[in-house]
């Protein structure tokens, strides 16, 4: 009976705005948890799953050429939950100077949240999560984007709400902490990050929630509350590489995202949260798993084929591709320190190999896309085709 009256009593109060709303402020991290026997197997799947990938990474030859192009499907789907409709595909063609037909603020938008997630981790060594990184964060993911007067890299000193779009205060579904709480809320948050009582993965799903709760900043703090999810893994040595995102799966059932969300701030769900977040976890593991298997095997069998067709460069040009399916004679040029024609033939003899596939025209020439590659990463096809 106590457990469940606990469950249905919200994680915080609720004041009186300014606007004559009401804001919810949430009571400090960490909350009672009822670990219930599923609840409990939900973590063991998802720690197992993490392990699995954790291992996979460390076995991989060359990490760092796949983080590239996971960053950037991680950039692509969390940006899309929030209204952005830029493909990878079109992202990795226009990063080759490729023409595509989509919005230029949407590409801008996703490669801020590159040069966001890149910059927190370049940081983490010597600078642990904390206000000042996630500051350091924003200013880069709002940098000359829409909602880049929102005070990029400050948190806010107005209400914000979240509701549908354009609508007043009145209509919120959400109301966050009024700016004079802010302050108070986020020390506490910060002091929870570094809480080492728990197991990983479910603080991670803490801290999630309660960032989105305060809503810190007036605009893009989705994105950068399920940016610090890859951060903190890699902080904690969960990973020795950042191969897990969850937006794929928080884009796939956004709809349960925003209601496991809204339910802990209602009536205490935090057990459902927890299952929805570790399933979220034990998945998209499992995903990467998958993709960097399929991808180390595509890129060692074409390495081999090359070689042997007599590609004097096929193996490093093969290498490039695995940070971006897109090239041109150009840019494996200049990647190679090889003169322009060696370039060249090395693309037509990848091309004659049905290992590339002529994409599109570009300012810096032609474009080939190793269309296969594409696949493996996202599931998508060529935009051009």
């Amino acid at each position: 009976m106590g457990a469940a009256r606990a469950k249905n009593k919200p994680p915080g109060w609720k004041v009186r705005t300014a606007e004559g709303a009401e804001a919810f402020i949430p009571d400090p991290l960490p909350p009672q948890i009822v670990w219930t026997p599923q609840l409990l197997r939900s973590l063991s799947e998802a720690d197992r799953a993490v392990g699995r990938l954790a291992a996979e990474g460390a076995r991989l030859p060359n990490p760092h050429l796949l983080i590239r192009p996971f960053v950037r499907r991680e950039a692509v789907l969390s940006s899309r939950i929030e209204g952005t409709q830029a493909t990878l595909g079109e992202v990795l063609a226009a990063e080759m100077g490729a023409h595509v037909d989509r919005a230029p603020d949407d590409l801008r938008e996703v490669a801020n949240y590159v040069a966001a997630l890149e910059h927190g981790l370049s940081r983490l060594p010597k600078l642990p999560l904390s206000l000042r990184l996630v500051r350091e964060i924003h200013t880069k993911l709002m940098k000359g984007v829409r909602g880049h007067r929102a005070t990029p890299g400050e948190f806010r000193r107005t209400q914000n709400w979240i509701g549908p779009p354009g609508a007043p205060i009145e209509q919120a579904t959400f109301v966050p902490p009024p700016p004079n709480e802010v302050g108070t809320a986020l020390s506490a948050w910060e002091r929870f990050l570094h809480d080492r009582s728990l197991p990983p993965l479910v603080q991670i799903a803490l801290f999630h929630y309660q960032f989105e709760a305060i809503h810190p900043f007036l605009d893009g703090n989705g994105r950068v509350g399920r940016l610090l999810i890859s951060l903190f893994l890699v902080e904690r040595d969960v990973l020795p590489t950042p191969l897990l995102y969850l937006s794929a799966f928080f884009e796939r059932r956004r709809r349960e995202y925003y209601d496991r969300l809204w339910a802990v701030s209602e009536r205490g769900d935090w057990e459902a949260w927890l299952a929805y977040f570790l399933e979220g976890v034990a998945r998209q593991a499992e995903d990467a798993v998958a993709r960097a298997s399929r991808i180390q095997d595509l890129l060692a069998a074409w390495r081999t084929t090359s070689a042997a067709a007599g590609a004097k460069i096929g193996p490093a040009l093969v290498d490039l591709l695995a940070e971006n399916p897109y090239c041109t004679a150009g840019s494996v040029s200049e990647r190679l320190a090889v003169a322009y024609t060696t370039a060249q033939r090395a693309i037509h003899k990848l091309e004659g190999l049905r290992i590339l596939k002529k994409a599109t025209e570009a300012r810096r020439g032609r474009v080939w896309c190793a269309t296969e590659l594409l696949a493996a990463l996202n599931g998508e096809e060529n935009p051009f085709d």
